[in-house]
């Protein structure tokens, strides 16, 4: 049996399998067949005690079993799920193949869930695979439910609670916890193009190892390296090795050919802030986004594709784009911007602009509805427009410490370019104190600076708190799933000032 990590899969070989999950108090099992979208077709899709069997899923009580090939043909996935009537302790959940274990993913709630995705059946080519999720909701089943499309009723007599705004916990290291709904899927596309790269890397190396193997072989004797038996055995260690080659060629561009096709399909039904900007979604109505899109990720020794990187929102972690001009950036900091707005439709959105050296003035015009005031083009205004935003971030977390906290009003959205050259030794400590507290005032926050060149104190304490964002093509990132490279194309805000317009007021 195979003990899994969050983000982890495996293949699956079976065409029965039974999920099951342990931990303490009473908890219901149950199962989502959804589409690419991770919703529901419709409540029938829906399993549980109340409706205990879908076409291939079967509630059993204490078990949900599936059997694979009776799912319906459209389903891209199975989502297993315990809910309970009080917060979740630790869950350890199971799935079992033809009756004998498969695998264990051992899960420890930490932000008041009473409700829990713990793994997801999914397909893949001809096959079906499962992933390891541990997507938790604090507001039980109903929350979970309504994310994933099913009608959940409300009481007539209920009332609104009063609300307050929760601290979100802490994410637990390792990049593969961030992904959540839409945000899930293309982390998911993520993690089988790492992993088919990875067997493709694996696959060449082990075979320049072998032919190199066989022709010191090959050559190792003096007497017969001349000889028309040593000609032979080089050229059958070559075919091997090429013959290997080829097959992980061919096996890595399948799995490209597939994901790419995932990705056509999911980027046709994503909101728009996690979208390609051709995708309808900048075309209808805004929806509400958990992500947003920085660009895309590829290598060009492993073939063609182009896989969408993306991030949660509210931002978990500050941007930083690294650049020495502000202006080369220019439309790399657009299209952040225009994301940022767009993940957040149903909030008012304000803007700060710093821009000293003016290389961001281009934005100027397109963004002027969303400013928040004046763009700051002064270093000595700097100071006043980062101290109100972090006092109106302290006053809120002494409301939430208090007990008094209500969801931010609004989404702020703060650019600080040109950082670190005009900035003084407090704006770097108001910087620091919104990447603290921003969250509770619906603060995203965009540096836009060199972020190279601190070797310690408060600015390289800063910097090592932010995604850095490479402009300089050929700087590596590595998937956090095998370590392999990659390099990030970043996207940019289209350069036409009509469609910079209708992209950055959505």
């Amino acid at each position: 049996m195979i003990h899994l990590e969050a983000g982890q899969n495996i293949g699956l070989t079976a065409d029965i399998v039974r999920f099951t999950a342990q931990t303490t108090g009473a908890v219901e099992l149950g199962a989502l067949v959804v589409g690419a979208d991770l919703r529901v077709r419709d409540e029938l899709d829906h399993v549980g005690a109340a409706r205990p069997a879908a076409p291939g899923v079967r509630y059993a009580g204490d078990a949900v079993e599936l059997t694979l090939s009776q799912v319906r043909a459209d389903a891209h996935a199975v989502l297993l799920y315990v809910t309970a009537g009080q917060v979740l302790g630790a869950v350890a959940a199971a799935l079992a193949e033809n009756g004998s274990p498969a695998a264990r993913f051992a899960i420890t709630p930490s932000a008041g869930e009473s409700a829990l995705i713990c793994l997801e059946v999914y397909r893949r080519g001809g096959g079906w695979k499962l992933r390891a999720l541990g997507q938790g909701y604090a507001g039980g089943s109903a929350q979970l439910l309504s994310t994933h499309g099913v009608p959940v009723p409300v009481p007539a007599q209920a009332t609104a609670p009063t609300q307050t705004a929760p601290r979100p916990a802490a994410p637990a290291a390792g990049i593969p916890l961030e992904i959540d709904h839409g945000l899930q899927r293309m982390w998911m596309i993520f993690e089988d193009a790492a992993r088919s790269a990875a067997a493709l890397v694996s696959a060449r190396d082990y075979a320049a190892k072998r032919l190199d193997q066989e022709m010191s072989e090959a050559v190792s004797n003096p007497a017969t390296r001349n000889t028309p038996a040593a000609d032979a055995a080089r050229d059958a260690a070559q075919r091997r090795h090429d013959e290997l080659v080829a097959l992980a060629d061919a096996d890595h561009r399948r799995d490209s050919d597939q994901l790419g096709h995932e990705i056509g399909e999911a980027d046709a039904v994503m909101p728009a802030a996690l979208a390609s900007w051709l995708a309808p979604a900048w075309t209808t109505r805004a929806q509400r986004a958990d992500g947003i899109r920085l660009g895309e990720l590829y290598a060009l020794d492993r073939g063609a594709l182009r896989v969408p990187y993306c991030v949660p929102v509210p931002l978990n972690r500050p941007l930083w784009v690294d650049t020495e001009s502000s202006a080369a950036a220019s439309r790399v900091v657009g299209a952040l911007v225009a994301r940022l707005v767009a993940a957040l439709p149903d909030k008012p959105t304000r803007v700060d602009l710093i821009d000293l050296s003016g290389g961001l003035r281009g934005l100027a015009a397109p963004l002027a509805p969303l400013l928040a005031g004046p763009v700051i083009s002064d270093h000595g205004d700097i100071s006043a427009r980062l101290g109100e935003l972090a006092h109106a971030a302290e006053l809120a977390e002494i409301a939430y410490h208090s007990g008094q906290a209500v969801p931010p009003a609004e989404h702020r959205i703060l650019v600080a370019a040109d950082f670190p050259h005009g900035y003084q030794a407090s704006d770097v400590v108001h910087l620091g104190q919104l990447m603290v507290r921003g969250d509770l005032i619906g603060l995203s926050l965009v540096v836009v600076g060199s972020g190279s060149e601190f070797a310690d104190g408060p600015l390289a304490l800063l910097s090592q708190s932010c995604r850095h964002l490479p402009t300089i093509p050929g700087t590596p990132l590595f998937d956090p799933w095998t370590g392999n490279a990659w390099e990030l194309d970043l996207d940019m805000l289209p350069a036409e000032p009509e469609l910079q317009a209708r992209y950055l007021r959505m």
